[in-house]
């Protein structure tokens, strides 16, 4: 009897505990295994270990994260951080924060549709490169790089900032451009189908910046501290 009260109690404090789990919706602004902590979180169960259910979903591009953090279709971004301060300037009252972070480095790889037996930065000189949105943390670090190396971004070379994020690699597939950054497993998979050559890491290249971060509205981490501190302490885990 005892043997079966206590199953009993376990199921039921096991139903309240999934019951009162705090649901979110997190948007992310890409799909890749540069995000695995993230993943590993997920499917670890560690942000139901601190009552949180993550509903994960795919907004490409850091402006459609803003885009669904504004709308309230999610509640927490994972995008670059720039897209906050894009909000704050816009005169949102009501804008968004960043909270934590999970990269420190820069995650594409630079694809060129040449063959180099020996790549350095300055081959990039008089070339095209679908660099991704203008502004955004990828076209931002590649023109860091540039600059780092003497190269003037506007002169030296041609960035397309034209191109959708998710339409990168299907346009330098199509013949538009000599370069452009990919995230894995894109740039190695456009490799692999013989359209280009991963020669470089912007990442190595970049060193150290602030490159993708969990970001909310205010008023929601103000009401919910208790749950921004959990969620972040379940991606340290």
């Amino acid at each position: 009897i005892v043997l079966i009260f206590l199953i009993g109690a376990s199921v039921l404090i096991d139903f309240n505990s999934k019951k009162n789990n705090k649901k979110l919706v997190l948007a992310e602004v890409a799909h890749t295994v540069f995000y695995a902590p993230m993943y590993v979180a997920i499917e670890n169960n560690y942000f139901k270990d601190y009552g949180i259910d993550v509903d994960l979903i795919l907004t490409s591009g850091a402006d459609k994260v803003t885009a669904a953090l504004l709308s309230g279709d999610a509640q927490i971004g994972l995008s670059g951080s720039e897209a906050t301060i894009y909000v704050y300037n816009g005169g949102e009252k009501d804008y968004l924060k960043t909270f934590s972070q999970l990269t420190q480095k820069d995650g594409t790889f630079l694809v060129s549709r040449e063959k180099y037996d020996n790549f350095k930065i300055q081959d990039i000189i008089g070339k095209s490169i679908i660099g991704g949105r203008a502004a955004g943390m990828p076209e931002m670090t590649l023109e860091y790089i540039l600059k780092q190396n003497g190269i003037d971004p506007k002169n030296d070379v041609f960035i397309d900032t034209s191109i959708a994020f998710a339409a990168m690699s299907g346009a330098f597939i199509g013949g538009t451009g000599d370069f452009v950054t990919l995230f894995e497993p894109t740039a190695t998979l456009v490799e692999k189908q013989g359209y280009g050559y991963v020669v470089a890491s912007i990442g190595e290249l970049g060193g150290i910046v602030p490159y993708t971060s969990f970001s909310a509205r205010n008023s929601f981490i103000n009401k919910n501290k208790n749950l921004i501190s959990d969620f972040d302490a379940a991606i340290q885990m």
